[in-house]
């Protein structure tokens, strides 16, 4: 039987489990736990840089095939992986049996299976989701229903469940338990940053690597034992997980697992029946009980242990319930019958991506479909860019952008800037050190539990995010360029159909380049200007570079002078030489001097440390970009340096 037909053979089993949950719930839910209510909002950016022209670019709906967002699609090895609705992520389960292959030798791996899988997907320009288990019902037809290591044969008791017609390990047993951290070790040894893998769900424990063993649950009333381990040991598996995996975002089934043990720690969640309905009357299975929600609902545990914001840092997986995944968006931004309100599942959870192998019957032209998959997880707009029309030398480049998703991105991929000629051709690029991750959801919607208005209601939360760097074009030829962004899948390092970021603008291209506006390169008379804390100039003697939020860039150098501090601002452009006008932009709460390329310079007192004022000197210079100029001071301090342009 064909891997993808497992949500097909379970609908039944899943609603049975479903229905079950409801009994348990009381045994999970923390005494005395309450919702953590509305996060903070993050510190506001720093303010673009006022020398800079503003350039407003046009928005665009986002490609419906991001990275790292969207839809899942079922792994079925040789098929192609880029059919029916866009997307981006493949789903792949794998035994651990079919790793653990040796008998004798349970510290022995065999990662074939899943290389072979993760090197077929990167392939296609994927990036994979897993999940390893040792308890399947039935199987998934082309891996083992019973992944139990034989190497635990003798050395682990094993219990039989007659209402799955699986066999169980003890997995409190300590060999088990040890067996399990050291796989989990080597695990992420081997994959942890690895660009292929997308997301990891914890499994191992349970049916399906779910981490429940209904009924054999703690639920001992209904005459079944409990096969679940304790909270001590499956707290083990959670922190030797945390530890394994310092890259690569990880996700657990429930909030309570191991007594909350994931909570603290790096972990996000997946939700396994997102946004259905169940039961006489009708509940939700992820919406909280304030809003039709079921006791044993997804989000209410999230609520109940005070984690509903930790899609913040982690983030929110799982799989669209197989029941109503070819009609989940029919009624969007609603829902009807057994689906429930599709937006609020995703805006309450800060959804990133969910398994749904009925997508493949979606048609791309979808709006309702494709406005989900917009507002699951990131969907980034460059809305201004800021840069000189006509530069040279070492000049500012400075972006905004607003996520109006409902998730961060997650990983720290690396932002370039580059310039195109005419032909489209990037001539000459410069990464960055900006953050991807801290480019927020500009709004978030509240929970009714919070007490703050009515549903819905939304709050603000991130900000366009504003991000500058200085950049050196001494080498970059006399003529007409268009300024250029792009965000690098690390998947291109090995696959060249690796799907790129993009950004939701009318000027992105399918290159990964977004177009932010025309720019003229210079020389000769044209104004340039040198940030003091450029990579390519020399500090020495105690000189240091700080933050400053009031200067370009949000940095300045300070520690300048008292004998040995010394900054020299490398790569300056003379022109064709001879005297040149110098402004030189400081901050400094008192008067003080400095020997600017040799001339003593008295620089006037600012407001405070982090106000900058300017002062215009005069300066020869040679002919070239082979200048550079100094600051010192041999008998005192001298002001923090931000930058200087030269004219």
């Amino acid at each position: 039987m064909h891997l993808r037909t497992r949500g097909r053979r379970l609908l039944a089993a899943f609603t049975a489990v479903a229905a079950a949950l409801s009994l348990t719930v009381a045994a999970v839910t923390p005494v005395g736990a309450v919702p953590a209510g509305p996060p903070s909002r993050p510190a506001p950016p720093a303010n673009p840089d006022p020398a800079l022209q503003a350039h407003t670019l046009q928005a665009a709906d986002g490609p419906l095939d991001n990275p790292l967002k969207g839809f899942a699609r079922f792994y079925s090895p040789g098929a192609n992986q880029n059919t029916g609705y866009p997307h981006s992520l493949t789903w792949g389960y794998f035994g651990l049996s079919e790793v653990m292959t040796n008998a004798g030798n349970c510290g022995s791996y065999d990662w074939t299976i899943l290389d072979n899988m993760l090197n077929e997907t990167a392939s296609q320009g994927n990036q994979a989701a897993i999940r390893f288990y040792m308890v399947y019902p039935g199987g998934t037809g082309t891996h083992p229903g019973n992944a139990i290591p034989s190497c635990f044969n003798g050395n682990v008791n094993n219990r039989s469940d007659t209402y799955w017609n699986v066999t169980q390990p003890d997995y409190d047993s300590p060999y088990l338990v040890n067996a399990l951290k050291n796989f989990i070790a080597a695990f992420g040894a081997r994959y942890d940053g690895d660009p292929r893998i997308g997301f990891i769900h914890l499994g191992l424990v349970g049916l399906w690597g779910e981490w429940h063993t209904w009924p054999y649950d703690t639920d001992t009333a209904d005459g079944y034992p409990n096969y679940m381990p304790t909270d001590a040991n499956g707290a083990q598996l959670i922190t030797a997980y945390d530890n394994a995996f310092n890259t690569t975002k990880l996700e657990i089934r429930y909030p309570e697992a191991a007594g909350g043990a994931a909570n603290s720690k790096d972990i996000g969640y997946h939700d396994d029946s997102f946004c259905y309905r169940e039961g006489s009357p009708l509940a939700g299975v992820t919406l909280p009980q304030s809003m039709g929600g079921a006791s044993y609902s997804q989000l209410q545990r999230n609520l109940n242990t005070g984690t509903e914001n930790k899609w913040i840092t982690t983030s929110m997986g799982g799989e669209v319930r197989p029941e109503i995944q070819g009609s989940a968006f029919d009624s969007w931004p609603g829902g009807s019958g057994s689906v429930d309100n599709m937006k609020a599942c995703i805006e309450l959870e800060h959804t990133t991506w969910k398994i749904n192998e009925q997508s493949a019957n979606y048609s791309a032209g979808n709006a309702n479909v494709g406005a989900a998959t917009r507002l699951m997880g990131y969907n980034l707009t460059v809305n201004k860019a800021y840069f000189k029309n006509t530069a040279a030398g070492t000049t500012n480049l400075g972006v905004e952008i607003s996520n109006t998703g409902v998730a961060p991105f997650y990983y720290p991929w690396k932002m370039t800037v580059g310039l195109k000629n005419s032909a489209g051709t990037v001539v000459k690029s410069w990464d960055t050190s900006w953050d991807l991750r801290t480019i927020k959801p500009l709004m978030l919607r509240a929970f009714p539990d919070w007490n703050v208005g009515s549903d819905p209601t939304y709050r603000d939360f991130g900000y366009p995010q504003y991000f500058q760097t200085p950049v050196n074009l001494g080498d970059v030829a006399q003529g007409n360029y268009q300024w250029v962004l792009r965000v690098k899948n690390p998947l291109e390092a090995t696959s060249a159909t690796a799907k790129k970021l993009r950004f939701a603008n009318a000027t992105q291209n399918a290159d990964g380049w977004v177009g932010l506006g025309a720019v003229t390169v210079g020389t000769g008379s044209s104004s340039a200007t040198y940030e003091a804390e450029a990579s390519g100039n020399s500090l020495a003697g105690g000189a240091l570079v700080a933050s400053c939020s009031s200067c370009s860039g949000g940095a300045k150098v300070g520690y300048i002078g008292n004998n040995s501090g010394t900054l020299a601002i490398q790569g300056v452009n003379g022109g064709s030489g001879g005297s040149k006008s110098v402004t030189i932009y400081y901050s400094s709460a008192v008067a003080r001097t400095a020997v600017v390329n040799g001339q003593s310079v008295s620089f006037p007192a600012t407001a405070d440390w982090n106000t900058v004022g300017s002062l215009t000197v005069t300066r020869t210079l040679q002919s070239g970009s082979a200048n550079s100029i100094t600051f010192a001071n041999p008998s005192g301090w001298a002001p923090d340096i931000d930058r200087v342009t030269v004219s």
